[in-house]
């Protein structure tokens, strides 16, 4: 069961008591395309991301790489506008439904999971 969040007038401080962080006080967040329900991306937010994403409308993300906020679509224009968001059954990751203006993935790609298709073993259970 997931738990949905109406981002229309969130509150935000009983969101956050329910999220589950990790040790580095991060999550993930998946990025869908709110109506083909594409899988654009994953992402990772920190508190204050998620407070952002949630009041502002557009996906904010933590850069681990670079220690700072980023804007879903501020320096490439390729923005994501939330439609809504939904917490999973635990708490530790979020899925975030968009419109995706452009691309999502950094290379270009209108996804970042089309590069490398990885198919199941032959004769596994899900290959069948």
């Amino acid at each position: 069961m997931t738990e949905n969040i109406n981002t229309t007038a969130p509150d935000v401080d009983a969101i956050l008591s329910r999220v589950r962080f990790g040790a580095d006080g991060l999550f993930p967040a998946i990025i869908q395309q709110h109506d083909t329900r594409e899988v654009l991306m994953l992402g990772w937010m920190d508190a204050e991301a998620l407070r952002r994403t949630l009041t502002e409308g557009r996906v904010t993300f933590w850069s681990r790489s670079r220690q700072e906020y980023w804007r879903k679509g501020d320096t490439s224009g390729h923005v994501q506008y939330v439609h809504q968001a939904a917490l999973d059954c635990d708490g530790d990751t979020l899925l975030v439904e968009v419109d995706q203006i452009g691309a999502a993935c950094h290379t270009g790609d209108r996804t970042c999971f089309d590069a490398d298709v990885l198919n199941p073993v032959e004769g596994s259970a899900t290959a069948q």
